[in-house]
């Protein structure tokens, strides 16, 4: 049997195919205007990386800010739920998720069997997410994937305070004028995207291990900083970003 999940955020859509023990195939795209469209094409081509159709999923569970417009969908489940299930799934013992999306970060505390027990979440302002990243990028012409290897190399960090996203950006083009190297100012626009998610997790018991999932989780300047922050190992897997669509596929496994 084959179960899938489909996680629809903010930038991407993501899908997660298991049979009854591993993961078999996972796609990610970008999400776009048309969510239903994006749905359908994910797990489209999640489902062609093992010669399967639609109809040999035995049920499909839908996550993320679009999950009412996967087509077809057996059951919804909120992404809290759905990344603390993963992230378990994936390390049985981690306890904190760290969730950085494109359009808001989570803090997420999970017990033995990955339930949630305890959660804070940043939703009003883009500043600490994927989408604050894609803003700093294009204010320094710079394409995003070479923002960890930039950040790693610098020599120093230059400040940026501002926790609201245009403030920033002014302050990111005030830095360009004044001539500060270019891997100094993403390296300080990570240190305050990890300033910033780390006070808001301070707020859940922050417990070993910690796991960083989202579509952030690939950047490796960010999960370091976060690491000085919170003083704590971060683990990142391959599967970050679809950790979510993970968890929607386990929850479609087991009814």
């Amino acid at each position: 049997m084959h179960y899938a999940g489909v996680d629809v955020g903010a930038i991407t859509a993501k899908a997660a195919l298991l049979d009854d023990n591993e993961l078999v195939a996972s796609a990610v795209i970008a999400a776009g205007y048309n969510r239903v469209e994006a749905a359908r094409e994910v797990l489209a081509q999640a489902l062609q990386q093992v010669g399967l159709a639609r109809e040999d999923i035995a049920r499909l569970v839908a996550t993320g800010y679009g999950r009412v417009q996967v087509p077809n969908a057996d059951r919804t489940v909120t992404e809290i739920t759905c990344h603390g299930r993963g992230s378990h799934w994936l390390c049985p013992d981690v306890r904190t998720v760290i969730d950085i999306g494109g359009q808001d970060s989570k803090g997420i505390a999970v017990n033995g069997v990955g339930k949630v027990v305890d959660f804070v979440m940043n939703d009003k302002c883009a500043a600490g997410t994927g989408r604050f990243l894609e803003v700093m990028a294009h204010a320094l012409e710079e394409d995003l994937a070479r923002f960890a290897e930039l950040s790693l190399s610098a020599q120093r960090r230059v400040a940026i305070s501002s926790t609201c996203t245009v403030f920033a950006e002014s302050e990111v083009v005030t830095h360009i004028a004044a001539g500060a190297p270019k891997a100094a100012i993403i390296a300080g626009i990570h240190e305050a995207i990890a300033a910033r998610v780390a006070s808001m997790v301070s707020h859940i018991p922050v417990r070993e291990v910690v796991m960083l999932t989202g579509g952030v989780a690939r950047n490796g300047g960010v999960a370091r900083m976060l690491e000085e922050r919170l003083e704590r190992t971060i683990l990142v897997l391959p599967e970050a970003q679809i950790t979510g669509a993970i968890g929607a596929a386990l929850f479609a496994r087991d009814g």
